[in-house]
């Protein structure tokens, strides 16, 4: 308990240290103990602060509706980074229908979502703001994001194609997602989307090396350096040309600026959510 309170004090005391830098804010909250978010709740609140409330998947919705009642207009909803979609999708549906949106589907308040990284339930609700890591994650894994195309242009209402790119990817040459096993014609879109984005795959170089050399500014070692009193050999990666293949930080701009494309191409919020009803049988006639 002492060290749970003592980081809470400090996640206050940073908060406001830096109040007049910050936009929004979370409250500290303890998933799977809705009664313990709501009293950090309150104590933050108590303490000049206004964090934003948080509800998590699983609580009971009475958690949900003691945070509407007491009229806050920017909730989070949390807790959904382990849970599949296949779970989230009802539990979404029934939370947004019956709480979180009015009888025209119009959100009523501005809804985070925490870990928001499934691009079909990202683009299916209202969400006032998402975060996730998945762009972190993709870039460093060696992936990209590129949008779908249809029509001769790129669309940003379906999920993206997350596309390998690294030229240190095991099995590139089999796996489906990598750039160099695609079909010519899928890979004549990726290549043209990252063109037109400004940026190239780039090209690199293998060379085994002695543990004594000196690496050039274009030159790193594949794996771990190889211990020099032990006179061994490494493999070096020479850059010869600069690309999303050989620099993650390359990559990650990308995948920042799908989202920012992303984003421009969600109709501007506050818009409607509608739940559709399923058709019985085969939906003909």
């Amino acid at each position: 308990f002492g060290i749970e309170s003592l980081s809470f004090c400090k996640h206050i005391e940073f908060i406001k240290k830096y109040e007049d830098k910050l936009e929004v804010y979370a409250n500290l909250d303890v998933i799977g103990d809705p009664a313990a978010t709501f009293r950090n709740q309150i104590t933050m609140e108590r303490a000049g602060l206004r964090p934003l409330p948080t509800f998590h998947y699983g609580e009971d919705v009475s958690w949900l509706k003691k945070y509407l009642s007491k009229g806050y207009e920017y909730i989070a909803l949390g807790g959904m980074v382990p849970i599949s979609n296949t779970n989230l999708l009802p539990w979404l549906d029934e939370t947004f229908v019956n709480h979180l949106t009015d009888s025209k589907g119009m959100p009523i308040v501005k809804v985070h979502g925490f870990g928001m990284t499934s691009f079909r339930l990202m683009l299916r609700y209202p969400w006032y703001s998402v975060d996730s890591t998945s762009w972190i994650i993709t870039g460093r894994t060696g992936g990209v994001y590129v949008p779908a195309y249809r029509g001769g242009e790129f669309i940003y209402s379906v999920p993206p194609y997350k596309v390998t790119v690294s030229n240190r990817s095991p099995n590139s040459a089999v796996d489906p997602d990598h750039i160099e096993a695609m079909p010519k014609n899928v890979r004549k879109v990726v290549e043209l989307y990252i063109e037109q984005k400004g940026y190239a795959l780039g090209k690199s170089e293998w060379v085994e090396m002695p543990a004594s050399y000196e690496l050039q500014d274009n030159e790193k070692w594949l794996g771990k350096k190889p211990d020099r009193e032990k006179a061994g050999k490494g493999m070096i990666e020479r850059v010869l040309e600069p690309g999303l293949s050989n620099d993650y930080r390359k990559r990650d701009e990308l995948n920042i600026i799908y989202f920012a494309d992303l984003e421009k191409s969600i109709p501007e919020w506050p818009w409607p959510f509608i739940l559709k009803k399923k058709k019985r049988g085969f939906g003909i006639g």
